[in-house]
């Protein structure tokens, strides 16, 4: 019997699995509807006017699950649910991040974030049937506190990176990064300490 095949039997709902991390299917009308709400919310924030911060805040607090003080998210932004992505004090994301919060996605403290860095939460089946029956999974993502995330890096589902790191720009990281390293490349690996030099 396949996970495939597991996951058929599973009484719990679509959601109910999502957020387990166990494998559902993303067409699922209570899914699907909560991801609308977030596209409209999404919307609202990158279409809203850069001149009126307040409101860009107020729309923040609807959309994510959580968000620090004095943290600034510069539109365009995507999720797919919202609710899933956490945001710590002090946080500055430039344009352009696409956070998949299929899985929970925490950022944390006085976090820099260059532009259209990826926050990738969801995984398929590498079996091609279930994968073709559309099954799928999701694993969680945590960034530590004073992280620097360069421009157009990706971070895979599952991945910690440790405080104080060190992403270098297109990086793609694929395995948890310690604390208090600079990590480049593809997949990225661990070049150096923050306190050399």
């Amino acid at each position: 019997m396949t996970s495939a095949d597991l996951a058929e039997d599973d009484p719990r709902s679509m959601r109910e699995r999502m957020l387990a991390g166990d494998l559902y299917r993303g067409a699922d009308p209570e899914l699907e509807a909560e991801m609308r709400e977030a596209m409209v919310l999404t919307k609202a924030f990158n279409d809203s006017d850069p001149r009126d911060p307040e409101a860009r805040q107020a729309l923040l607090r609807q959309l994510l699950g959580s968000i620090g003080a004095e943290v600034e998210i510069r539109p365009p932004l995507h999720v797919d649910y919202g609710r899933h992505l956490h945001v710590g004090d002090r946080t500055f994301i430039n344009f352009g991040l696409m956070a998949l919060d299929v899985a929970e996605i925490r950022i944390g403290q006085d976090v820099l974030m260059g532009p259209n860095v990826q926050l990738l939460t969801p995984t398929h089946p590498i079996d091609p049937g279930p994968r073709r029956a559309k099954w799928e999974s999701a694993r969680p993502i945590t960034i530590g506190d004073n992280v620097w995330i360069g421009g157009m890096a990706v971070i895979c589902p599952g991945v910690t990176i440790g405080d104080n790191s060190v992403i270098g720009a297109g990086a793609v990281v694929t395995r948890d990064i310690p604390a208090d390293v600079v990590a480049v490349g593809n997949p990225a690996r661990v070049i150096r300490s923050v306190h050399e030099g």
